[in-house]
């Protein structure tokens, strides 16, 4: 195993820091989480001219071909600077069609998301808030060629802008097996269906998102009939991995500005990072960042070398969680009073450590996922 860097990912990695300093610093943000769509077009615009939108999506269909890892490296900067964009969503989706999408879907869509042309977003969770078959309630009936979608999803991102769903639905039998679930990639401009954005303390465009009868082409089944819920799964996993790639690059940004400012801030004619309570917290924060690191660059290479790592997936995601949040609630605390403010930076961290503790499986659905897995359950 060998998960260091080669010169070309440094480089990637050293012009997405770059371009996102440029084009979407802190203030950018703090306007966008007030934006009706909660994202820069112009910018989207410029992701795509970089080519950050085909980065995965194979050279056949107009990408770069480029691995999962260096995916990663795009979203551990874009984490940085907590920047709010389609990106993630589409690109798991991508991952998604590339996997299981006929050679019509491929040339359909893929060319299209390499250039920026086309956002499309999971909808996978209901009710529950987490992933299992059995809490599945939409359902899709045949019709003239078609399928008819009824039912509710939750916590869809950026379904506000989305031009497409993928969307899980019972097509036979019931929830009580996997069997008979089916993905569809839904036009997000049909008349059947309504989104509503979700308050969240992130601020950003989660969505409840209800289909009644949206109509569904039977070319746009995306895998085999009835076989979607393993296809689910693995894109949850694949996910999960993108999501912790955001979280460490945010947990490095804080502990960066909480030891400056530790550094900084005078009290009793010495810098607060000169008394050992505070140096021992900065200690633990850094500990967390490193391990957090550590942990999932391992991990981000084996699934970019198709190998097998469910649980390692699930481990690092729970531990990931909980570090973001740890690391988070001590920077507000050591900026002192201004730290809870909406005008510090650091409260920006502190509240999409929150919404990334959902995202993709909680720490309690994760750690369930471990238990299983080393036969507890």
């Amino acid at each position: 195993m060998d998960t260091r860097f080669t010169k070309e990912q440094e480089m990637l990695r050293k012009s997405a820091r770059e371009f996102l300093k440029m084009e979407c610093p802190i203030d950018v943000v703090r306007e966008l989480e007030e934006n009706e769509k909660g994202y820069d077009p112009k910018i989207w615009k410029k992701i795509a001219n970089l080519e950050w939108t085909g980065l995965i999506i194979p050279e056949e269909y107009g990408g770069m071909g480029m691995t999962f890892q260096d995916l990663t490296i795009i979203l551990e900067e874009m984490g940085r600077n907590i920047f709010p964009s389609p990106f993630l969503p589409t690109m798991i989706s991508a991952f998604l069609i590339i996997e299981v999408g006929n050679e019509e879907q491929k040339k359909k869509f893929l060319p299209k998301i390499a250039r920026g042309e086309v956002i499309i977003t999971p909808a996978f969770f209901e009710n529950s808030g987490e992933l299992n078959y059995a809490d599945i309630l939409t359902w899709s009936r045949f019709n003239q060629n078609n399928y008819l979608i009824t039912g509710t999803k939750l916590f869809v991102e950026m379904a506000n802008i989305a031009d497409y769903f993928i969307c899980p639905a019972i097509t036979y039998g019931s929830n009580s097996s996997p069997e008979g679930v089916s993905l569809f990639l839904i036009d997000a401009k049909d008349p059947g269906i309504e989104y509503e954005v979700m308050p969240s303390i992130a601020l950003n465009k989660l969505c409840e998102v209800r289909f009644k009868d949206a109509v569904v082409p039977d070319a746009n089944i995306l895998g085999e009939l009835g076989k979607g819920w393993p296809v689910v799964e693995r894109a949850v996993k694949k996910g999960a991995i993108a999501k912790c790639a955001e979280s460490i690059g945010a947990i490095q940004a804080c502990v960066d500005m909480t030891v400056q400012y530790c550094k900084d801030r005078v009290q009793y004619n010495r810098p607060i990072g000169a008394f050992q309570a505070i140096q021992h917290r900065l200690s633990e924060m850094w500990i967390s960042m490193q391990t957090s690191k550590y942990l999932f660059y391992e991990k981000a290479w084996k699934e970019s070398e198709g190998l097998s790592c469910d649980k390692d997936i699930a481990t690092v995601k729970s531990y990931i969680n909980e570090a973001y949040k740890f690391v988070t609630k001590w920077a507000v605390r050591l900026h002192g009073a201004i730290g809870t403010t909406r005008e510090h930076n650091i409260s920006l961290y502190y509240r999409r450590a929150k919404e990334a503790d959902c995202s993709f499986g909680n720490t309690a659905f994760h750690r369930k996922t471990v238990a299983k897995e080393i036969n507890l359950l």
